[in-house]
């Protein structure tokens, strides 16, 4: 009987102590060679960019009594802008921010609801929300950006045109809303993140027969007064309340109380054609507006 042979005879057999330590490889003229494999790779050694963390960059400290924190070179409006787009970009929420610049909801609700270059100049908001930004831009620290508005979505939320009103070719519609209350939707509105102001004026142009141009010029004018009819004869007040009007009934949404109220107040609608100003009273009466737009004396 021949001798059990070597199956492999280029490989050279080691015992199990040191099989743990090296490896067998045969090599292209069938000379064994071991390698061990005690020892560290070179290539596994090195670090990969991916692996290597970076060392944060210093920011640079700005105290809070840098006059240059105080120096207020931007405009109200400018500063809403601003607010506006850091909230809208995620950098902080509403909450937060007005904690960080340490003011109440009150005086920063009352100052975002304003419009003007210099509308909101003596509110709290203005000057600190300036200083937040100013320390920001002086330690080089950048905020994410507002998140680009979708157009296709824009579309989908400002389409309105399968609702049709009566009274609306010849721009006849009776409105049962304040200035003030469409000042409020109006502001609601806009604080969604499809929807730009732009895009806003183009749908509520289409509110009139000759789908007429309004401009961000006009919004802001009509945003800036405060009154239950301040700017009645506005085409953003006309057009806005017919725009929300066919946004209600689309939604399938109910009547509001308020609605309501001002269908038995005014049962043909608020004045939209003259500016409500002068009226006939005694010489002690002073004339004005309540919340549903009627005339009272005091």
């Amino acid at each position: 009987m021949s001798p059990l042979r070597d199956l492999e005879p280029n490989v050279e057999r080691t015992n199990s102590s040191v099989a743990e330590q090296s490896i067998v490889r045969v090599d292209e003229n069938n000379h064994n060679k071991t390698t061990d494999t005690t020892k560290p790779n070179a290539a596994s050694s090195r670090k990969r960019k991916s692996d290597v963390v970076e060392e944060p960059q210093s920011v640079p400290e700005i105290d809070d009594d840098d006059p240059r924190l105080y120096r207020l070179d931007e405009t109200c409006n400018q500063i809403r802008r601003k607010i506006k787009n850091f909230v809208e970009g995620g950098n902080m929420k509403v909450g937060e921010f007005q904690r960080a610049i340490g003011v109440s909801s009150a005086s920063y609700q009352r100052f975002m609801n304003q419009n003007g270059t210099y509308e909101g100049s003596e509110s709290d908001t203005y000057g600190k929300a300036f200083a937040f930004f100013k320390k920001r831009e002086l330690q080089g620290l950048k905020a994410a950006p507002p998140k680009k508005i979708k157009k296709n979505e824009e579309k989908k939320v400002l389409d309105v045109s399968d609702i049709k009103l009566d009274g609306e070719e010849t721009q006849e519609v009776p409105v049962y809303d304040t200035c003030d209350e469409v000042r409020k939707k109006i502001r609601a509105f806009l604080r969604k993140p499809d929807v730009s102001q732009a895009a806003f004026c183009r749908a509520i142009s289409k509110s009139f027969p000759d789908e007429r141009k309004i401009q961000s010029r006009q919004l802001n004018a009509f945003l800036g007064k405060k009154g239950p009819m301040e700017g009645n004869t506005s085409y953003v007040f006309y057009g806005a309340y017919v725009f929300f009007e066919k946004l209600r009934i689309k939604e399938g949404k109910p009547k509001p109380k308020m609605r309501l109220e001002m269908e038995k107040i005014h049962p043909n609608g608020v004045n939209t054609s003259e500016v409500e100003r002068w009226f006939t009273c005694f010489g002690n009466e002073r004339p004005y507006h309540d919340q549903y737009g009627r005339v009272r004396f005091v």
